[in-house]
């Protein structure tokens, strides 16, 4: 009987399609805490949002939210499409094509629940449609887009490489959008859009964890070179992105408690710790500026009669797991990392 392993020496599986004995158990705990995650985006109440968007929020708090999910709307495709074409395709291994399927369903719900944002939020279809088609029109979301799509057409990066690329697509290509959404939170706005996010977070902190986990699995490594010139490509695009740029120009202002300077500090945080998920030390040395941030790692106290707690896992072997992956995003990274490079 096939022992199970604790690195991958290839990808190729002549035994594919047999899922029993598990050879990567830890790889199969990563499948099984998807799966306990799993929720739908009619769950998200979206009644005080409609309200606070027509009658409390100003028009540049509208701008900015908008900015989000013109981003976020279109992402999650472009992270499916990487999933289907190049990385379900040539790795033969059980576990993770299990995982990769998952995923594949949860991306969609990602991109189903941010245009359900977009068709309720926004009333214009002139409006509607630029924000459908930023990935095309807004050079900073563009630029986003073309940097991950690179990857999926690259016919000469091994394996790691592109593993790597979309650990920062998830991990790192999200942040500003997410930490933003949390700032919002912190105040009190938009519950029905800051109940999804705490939900989209925590997943795609667990596909950062997952792709790094496989970095770390394989036998052929990253190099150093490797790591710091994509992570340097990415943070210069996601800095660019912030989508407080163009809200704070607009105010003519900088805000206490998130600013334009902040938020590339905390971009460069998670650069850092994506890094030292692979195994490498710290690029920047940042330090997380958002207190914030902290909390997003701490049991919600929703109201189990009000709706459903983000912290909610279906019933089976994994619903005791404390941690989450949204720690991704705060101060805590899951993936044990290798220092042996």
């Amino acid at each position: 009987m096939p022992q199970p392993e604790d690195h991958i020496t290839t990808i190729a599986n002549a035994d594919r399609f047999i899922l029993f004995p598990i050879r990567y158990p830890q790889i199969w705990e990563m499948y099984k805490k998807a799966v306990a995650s799993f929720w739908l985006p009619e769950e998200i109440p979206l009644q005080n949002d409609v309200h606070q968007w027509q009658h409390s929020l100003s028009q540049d708090e509208r701008t900015f939210i908008s900015r989000l999910l013109a981003f976020l709307a279109t992402s999650d495709g472009i992270v499916a499409e990487n999933i289907i074409q190049r990385f379900s395709s040539e790795i033969e291994i059980a576990e993770i094509r299990y995982f990769y399927g998952f995923q594949t369903a949860v991306e969609n719900i990602h991109a189903e629940t941010y245009s359900i944002l977009i068709e309720t939020l926004v009333p214009d279809d002139t409006e509607r449609t630029k924000l459908f088609r930023a990935i095309t029109d807004v050079p900073t979301v563009a630029a986003k887009a073309s940097w991950a799509l690179k990857w999926i057409s690259d016919p000469d990066s091994p394996l790691p490489i592109r593993l790597f690329a979309f650990a920062l697509v998830e991990g790192l290509f999200f942040s500003s959008s997410f930490a933003a959404i949390f700032w919002l939170k912190s105040r009190g706005k938009m519950p029905g859009l800051c109940y999804s996010n705490d939900l989209i977070s925590r997943d795609e902190g667990l596909h950062t964890d997952f792709a790094c986990m496989l970095v770390n699995l394989l036998d052929e490594k990253l190099t150093g070179s490797a790591v710091y010139r994509m992570v340097k490509e990415a943070v210069k695009i996601e800095c660019a992105f912030s989508p407080l740029t163009g809200y704070i120009d607009s105010l003519h202002t900088d805000l206490v408690s998130m600013n334009k300077s902040m938020m590339q500090d905390y971009i460069r945080y998670v650069a850092d710790r994506i890094i030292t998920a692979v195994g490498f030390p710290k690029l920047y040395n940042a330090i997380n500026p958002f207190p914030f941030m902290d909390m997003i790692s701490l049991p919600s106290r929703t109201n189990f009669f009000e709706k459903r707690s983000s912290e909610y896992r279906l019933p089976g072997p994994t619903t005791t797991t404390s941690k989450s992956s949204l720690q991704m995003y705060a101060t805590i990274v899951t993936i044990p990392t290798n220092t042996d490079h």
